[in-house]
């Protein structure tokens, strides 16, 4: 079973304000991922949500939606669980 990472309120607060988007869709997305998971990822998952979250927009909209697959850099177990709750979120 994964540990969950304890993350405060500030880093939190941090890491919302870094995944706001240029497009309105990555942003709705990513806050609701947010809201239901942020207290359950673990230190892989943050690692591989800071990963994704360096996509430019476009792409990573594309990820979301399930319209691309993931670069080769971000083929990891945890990119991928990360992604899977993205797009169910």
């Amino acid at each position: 079973m994964r540990q969950a990472v304890v993350i405060d309120a500030a880093a939190l607060r941090r890491l919302r304000w870094r995944a706001r988007r240029g497009l309105l869709e990555n942003d709705i997305l990513i806050t609701r991922f947010l809201d239901r998971h942020a207290a359950s990822l673990s230190p892989q998952d943050w690692q591989a949500l800071q990963g994704l979250l360096e996509l430019d927009d476009n792409p990573l909209l594309e990820l979301l939606l399930g319209h691309a697959e993931l670069p080769e850099a971000l083929r990891s177990e945890a990119h991928r669980r990360v992604l899977q709750l993205l797009r169910e979120a």
